[in-house]
Parts: structure tokens; sequence; C-alpha cells
């Protein structure tokens, strides 16, 4: 008898044990409130995906039932994935999504942001431990839409729901005062069968949770959080995460072969594998101020960076040629500050802005690698600003990002700096666009309104969007927490279907 209730005791804490094992950027997982049905959630690493598979009767009335893949997080946050279910499952009403909840107990206070099985997208909760779920359809905030992506805020006490289909920006779903959260929460992805003799499973990718700062938070001043390097599919929108970090890194450049970023952190330039793994730092000898502006020819030979001088105007930032395997850097730029941002197709000649004559103004120049008088292309007044230059493959264009409307949007010239045109003119702040090394797209990065259009910070919720070279309305690939060194140099990969960027997040 004693040896069997050791057995059934092994047993008990072995799955607790196995409950307990992180599942990806999860600390914990479980079925809440005894359904009938085990559930359980598996990490895909090859992918980055999550697969749940869960029973339980509901998430409803005075307690819940189902499978939670979640961690321990104070204060604020941001929860954002993509969801979908896999079949044709057996409820209508089955459910998943984030939820943030006190605890595990089946009655606890709870929150969640819901997609079910028709397609009903709605925020839902219980105010109270032991209280009856408020009935969404009672509310404002429900909606039948069927969106794909999921993202739940925490600001304080209000919790944002928020959603999107596929190419398309993020729509408020609603939002809802919970009075009796505590500080530190459960929060995670969840999935219930509303079934209690069935199970059903849901895939769940581009999974993040970001740690936002305040409106007022200067990362300059007060020191970068963390940052994320990522790549993304711009086609299917399908993301991996590569390298991540305390601190501050930026602005990835994909290496001619294929096979390795380009980045800058702390000052120097480094190397890493697409898929991860070993950094690698860059010789640029003399040059350790560099700033996220750098760049590698068309012809995959040479590097321009913008490295800081001291004693200068604008902080002294100057572009310099070296090559690209690394060794001592040429100027190119006497004045400052000149920030780097496109080579011609030539290889002989760069783009890059720049502020002359104590005049506070960027403009567009261009200039030869082997010396020269440099050509501005663009003659700004006050309260403009351009940046982002950069070459079309085929040399007829150079595109950029310009205020001369009064909001930030993206443009393009002839070379010479004659003919300019508007590309974008929709409600956004746009910024940096990238061209696809075989002509026909345009990656940009995207702030919303309330972000002055001249400014490009860190640390706010922003889009990546991709457009015909044309123009055209852009769709949205990722959604963000980023701005400020995300995509400040050309990132697309040689064979034009992937890019490389960073985002920020604090941690957990």
């Amino acid at each position: 008898m004693k040896q069997a209730i050791i057995i059934i005791l092994s047993f008990l804490l072995n799955i607790a044990s196995a409950q307990n094992k992180p599942v990806g950027i999860f600390q914990s997982h479980s079925d809440v409130g005894n359904p009938k049905k085990t559930g359980s959630s598996v990490y895909n690493k090859t992918d980055q995906s999550y697969t749940l598979k869960g029973g339980g009767y509901n998430i409803w009335f005075a307690r819940d039932e189902f499978q939670y893949l979640y961690n321990k997080i104070k204060g604020d946050f941001i929860l954002t994935a993509n969801f979908a279910f896999v079949g044709k499952g057996t409820e209508l009403h089955r459910k998943v999504g984030w939820m943030i909840r006190e605890s595990t107990d089946e009655k606890s206070i709870h929150l969640s942001a819901t997609l079910h099985g028709d397609g009903l997208t709605v925020l839902q909760w219980r105010g109270e431990t032991g209280a009856a779920m408020r009935d969404p359809q009672d509310e404002i905030f429900a909606d039948s839409s069927k969106y794909d992506i999921i993202q739940i805020e925490r600001s304080g006490k209000i919790i944002i729901m928020r959603a999107a289909h596929n190419g398309e920006p993020l729509q408020l779903i609603g939002s809802h005062e919970m009075t009796n959260l505590p500080d530190e929460v459960l929060a995670g992805l969840f999935i219930c069968s509303h079934n209690p003799d069935v199970t059903e499973e849901a895939r769940v990718w581009n999974v993040r949770i970001d740690k936002p700062v305040g409106d007022t938070y200067n990362p300059d001043k007060l020191g970068f959080l963390g940052c994320r390097m990522e790549t993304i599919n711009v086609f299917d929108g399908k993301r991996m995460v590569i390298f991540e970090k305390p601190g501050r890194f930026e602005a990835p450049n994909w290496m001619p072969d294929g096979r390795k970023l380009l980045f800058n952190m702390d000052g120097s330039l480094f190397k890493i594998p697409v898929e991860g793994g070993d950094l690698e730092k860059l010789n640029t000898d003399f040059a350790k101020r560099n700033n996220n502006d750098h760049g590698i020819s068309f012809n995959g030979k040479l590097l321009a960076i913008s490295n800081h001088r001291d004693g200068l105007p604008g902080g002294g930032s100057t572009v310099y040629v070296l090559p690209l395997e690394g060794g001592v850097p040429k100027m190119i730029t006497e004045g400052t500050p000149s920030y780097f941002h496109g080579w011609a197709p030539n290889n002989k000649e760069v783009v890059y802005v720049a502020q002359r004559n104590g005049i506070p103004i960027y403009n567009i120049y261009r200039n030869s690698i082997d010396g020269g008088k440099e050509v501005a292309l663009t003659n700004n007044k006050a309260g403009e600003h351009v940046d982002g230059c950069e070459y079309s493959p085929d040399g007829k264009y150079i595109y950029y990002n310009g205020s001369h409307t009064g909001t930030m949007q993206i443009w393009r010239m002839k070379p010479d700096g004659s003919g300019r045109e508007q590309l974008t003119s929709d409600k956004y702040n746009n910024w940096f666009p990238h061209i696809s090394p075989d002509g026909k797209w345009i990656v940009l990065i995207s702030f919303t309104s309330d972000v002055k259009p001249n400014d490009h910070p860190s640390y706010k919720r922003v889009m990546l969007r991709i457009m015909p070279v044309t123009g055209g309305e852009p769709k949205v690939i990722a959604y963000l927490y980023g701005g400020q060194g995300t995509i400040n140099v050309p990132s697309w990969s040689p064979d034009s279907k992937q890019i490389a960027f960073v985002s920020n997040s604090g941690k957990e």
C-alpha cells in the first residue's frame, strides 16, 4: 500500500514538474478548473510557434475550464500574436486568445481577449472572484469579424483589446477597467473547447510580450531596456527572433551572401548568423562611435558607415567608406552632421542627409566616394524634414521620407533632385523606405499620428508595411514596439523575400 502511494505521488509530482517546465517564452502551463480532457501546450522551435490543445466546459458563469500557457508579469505590458484554429472543430464557441488572470483558481478574476470558433472576437471579464462573467453581447465591445491578430494591453487598471485582419492596422475592439487586478498577474495564451467531451486545437505565432515605457521616457538619457533582432518573411508575415539582450542595438543590414546580418551596438558593428548564434565584431579601425546609419554597396564589396567625430556640429556624425570585410575607413563628408542612407547602383556614389552652414534643416546630398563637391538634391524650408534616402536598384529614382505636406510621407525623385512624387498620403507618419533588391517592393515603418512628423523615437507602437515601388495602399506585415533603430538602414535579404529589423521591449 505504501509503495502504491509513493508511485501515485511520484506520478503527480512528475505532472506538476512537466507543467512548470518553460514552453518557449512562457514559464508555466496547466489546465485550469480540472477539465475532463487534459490539455497541452507545445513550442515549435523551428518556426517559434505554439500549438495549444484544450478541453473544458467553458470560460463562463462563475468558474472556468481551459488550458493555460502563461507568465507572471508585473506592471504594464502589451501582448500580441496571430491565432488560428486547427480543423473545423466541434463547437462554434470554442475559444482561443490572450488572458490576464489573478490566479489559476477556476473562479479567479480575469479578463480575456477571445477569438471564438464562429469568428466572434470579443473582450470578456470576471470582475470579482466567483462572480458571473459579463455577457459581451450586452456591451459595445463585441465584433464578429474573425480577426487574425489579437492584442491586449494593460495600462494601469485599464485593459485594452485590439485586433486586425492580416495586412490591416489594428482596430480597437474595446477596453475595461479591472479595479481588482493586482500589480502582478498571470498573462498568456489559452484554449477552451466549450465542450467537456472534446479537445480543440489552435496554432499561435508571432507571439510577443512587450513592456512599454511612459510617453516621456527618453532611452538616450535613461538607457535602453532591451532589444530583439528579428527577421520576417514579408509575404506571409512569419517572424523569427534571432538575438535579444538588455540594452541597445540597432539597424540590421543583410549581408550579400544571405547568411549573416550586420548591425550596430555600443559604437561598433557586429555580424550574426541569420538563424542566430555567436557575434563577430567587424574591424572599423578608429571608427568606434558608429550610429545606426550604415549600408552595403550594390556590388557587395564596400560598406558605408556614419561615425561621430568629437567637437563638431550636430555631434560630428561623418560618412566614411571601408571594405566590407573591415579595414580603415575613408572620410567622405567633411561637413557635419552627415548620416549615410544609400548607395548608388554604380557603387561610386552615396546619398545622405545633412545639415550645412549652421542651418538646422536637413537636406539630401549626393557625393562621390572618390572625393569631390557634394551636391544638394533638396532645398527644404524651415519645419520640413527629410531622411531615409535610398536609390532604386535601376538607379532611376531616389526614395525618401519627407514632411513637405505637413505629415511624414514617402516620396521619390530623380537622381538630380527633380520630378518629386508623393507615394503615400495616409494618416500615419511614414519613414525609411527600403527598396527590395528585385526593385518591386518598398518596406517602410509607420508611426501613429500622435508622434511628431519630424520625429522617429524608439519604444513606440509602430507598424512595418509593404507596398509596390510605384505606390499603392501599404499592407501591414508586422505590429511591434519599436521606432528609432528598427529599420533605419537597407535591410532586405538578397532574394527579396525577407527583411531584418529590431524591436524594443523592457524586461518582464
